[in-house]
């Protein structure tokens, strides 16, 4: 299992929100780029990087920053998501170098869009599968569709979908410990790669995640910013 930090992106600045509340924001760094470097001279073989102004708009909004992180870190894995709800917001984001497009709000509510994207590009498409109880929160997370968490992931699994990435809404940003039991229960439901997201607040929740059969990667973000979690000792420990 790797552990991939978080860069959320919101009008230019490196912070954290919790529970996906923007109300409720915490500032770590005004130097997105200058944190992207940090994470990578620590050892990180991955980033996960939101623009959270997208998210909330409907539409990329930082593409221009994102390109000069990506850029800067290079060749290092990026994956990418935050308004991508038409295939143009894709396709611009893996041409500045993004590995990865996580596309979320527009996957879980038009199942054709998903599966022309996971055909036109094959192994580049990641799922977020962002869940308010056993339901899938979109719109940046404003409103709650119909569809189950599960039946997203089987249809992005069914799609051709390199990974699905599970985030528990109530614990994202709390540092009060990842919904372990739902994502077990979501791996072992759905034969796909789970990438875990949400409440990662110290050393042994990574490593009872990593116990997850299915679990691949779990992306961590206050942990790693208030210094709860080293990174460095966590890639030693999840290696």
């Amino acid at each position: 299992m790797i552990v991939i930090p978080a860069i959320d992106l919101r009008d230019g600045r490196c912070v954290r929100l919790r529970e996906g509340r923007a109300e409720d924001e915490t500032v770590f760094s005004d130097d997105p780029v200058a944190m992207a470097l940090r994470w990578a001279s620590q050892g990180a073989r991955r980033l996960h990087v939101v623009d959270l102004d997208g998210a909330f708009a409907g539409a990329p909004r930082q593409t221009g920053l994102i390109a000069r992180l990506i850029a800067a870190v290079a060749p290092l894995d990026v994956e990418v998501g935050g308004g991508l709800r038409d295939l143009a917001a894709v396709e611009a984001l893996l041409e500045v170098g993004a590995r990865w497009a996580v596309v979320g709000t527009r996957a879980a509510l038009d199942p054709a869009f998903l599966r022309d994207l996971c055909a036109r590009r094959p192994d580049r498409i990641i799922v977020a599968v962002d869940g308010r109880g056993a339901r899938v929160a979109v719109k940046g997370w404003t409103e709650v569709a119909d569809e189950t968490v599960i039946a997203l992931a089987a249809r992005a699994r069914d799609a051709g979908a390199a990974a699905v990435l599970y985030t528990d809404v109530s614990r994202d940003g709390t540092g009060l410990g990842p919904n372990v039991e739902d994502t077990a229960a979501l791996a072992r439901a759905v034969a796909v790669d789970v990438l875990a997201s949400g409440g990662v607040g110290r050393v042994e929740d990574l490593e009872r995640l990593a116990a997850v059969p299915g679990v691949t990667g779990v992306v961590v973000g206050r942990a790693l910013y208030t210094g709860a979690i080293d990174l460095a000792r966590a890639l030693e420990l999840t290696a």
